[in-house]
């Protein structure tokens, strides 16, 4: 199909949707479904996928955060914090870029998304509630006020949590960032996961706070491609289009959905991309850019 034709332009626009939706509710960047699709389905140049990919993940980031903040379910405080460790360690995965065999990164990859997808429903299974029992309270988390409320519209009540692990969670966002940057992927995937596991969050204020991370990072890297000129307006416009109204309405179905349906949810779709990245491993492709 011709790029320049009003058809296409409406494809991207309802794939961008869907996209955002998926990213919206599970707290991922869009372009990890966008970019393997106008690759694979439409032959697009992987540098001008992954640039309108960029795009689409920074316009999902704003979908889902004037939703999400309205609500009060992004922790912004902690997202601050956390962002420090990401791009500590996207730096570092720079860096270290060429060093490491990629297939071995990407079986290591496929191997830490089948763990925390097993981390993740150990806590499904945890006593007193979806959630798990209360965790302890982090002195740090304390004296830096991250601890927060958000209201539940499944029970009409308000929720508080405590943030426990500050060390543990910065940790993790440094490894999610230098291993996001080693295999050009984005790491809101292995953000929800250490947020639920290390920080104990509740699974909706992990979604809600990873979109809002990732479209900080995505800002950044957006303008790499648009200096090199891989970003092609009209493949990035509906993209971006699709990606905020489809984010806008995966934040809403966040809201109105209960946590364990939420968290098999994620679940399945970490199992999804390990076994992707394991193909990907074994046959020595590149993962399509999956930002």
């Amino acid at each position: 199909m011709d790029i320049n034709s009003h058809g296409f332009s409406v494809l991207v626009c309802l794939m961008s949707l869907a996209a955002g939706m998926l990213g919206g509710m599970l707290g991922m960047a869009s372009g990890i479904f966008l970019v393997p699709a106008l690759t694979l389905l439409f032959g697009i140049d992987v540098r001008l996928a992954v640039g309108a990919g960029l795009v689409s993940v920074i316009a999902c980031s704003c979908g889902s955060a004037a939703c999400a903040m309205e609500n009060r379910l992004t922790n912004v405080r902690l997202a601050i914090l956390l962002e420090i460790g990401t791009t500590l360690g996207a730096l570092t995965g720079v860096v270290l870029a060429g060093i490491f065999p990629t297939s071995a990164v990407y079986l290591l990859f496929s191997l830490i998304l089948v763990v925390s997808a097993y981390q993740m429903y150990r806590k499904r299974r945890g006593p007193g509630s979806a959630e798990g029992p209360d965790p302890p309270r982090d002195r740090w988390a304390t004296r830096l006020g991250l601890h927060s409320s958000y209201p539940e519209p499944t029970s009409g009540q308000e929720v508080a949590y405590s943030v426990s692990r500050v060390w543990l969670g910065l940790f993790l966002m440094y490894l999610a960032g230098a291993v996001s940057a080693l295999l050009g992927i984005g790491s809101g995937v292995l953000k929800v996961p250490a947020m639920d596991a290390a920080l104990r969050l509740p699974i909706k204020v992990s979604s809600a706070t990873s979109n809002f991370m990732i479209g900080v990072t995505a800002a950044a890297s957006a303008g790499i491609y648009f200096v090199r000129g891989d970003i092609l307006p009209k493949l990035a416009a509906p993209a971006a289009l699709g990606s905020v109204v489809g984010a806008y309405l995966g934040t809403k179905i966040l809201m109105r959905t209960s946590n364990e349906r939420l968290r098999l949810f994620f679940i399945v779709v970490l199992l999804v991309l390990a076994a992707k990245m394991f193909l990907t491993a074994l046959h020595g492709d590149s993962p399509a850019g999956a930002i």
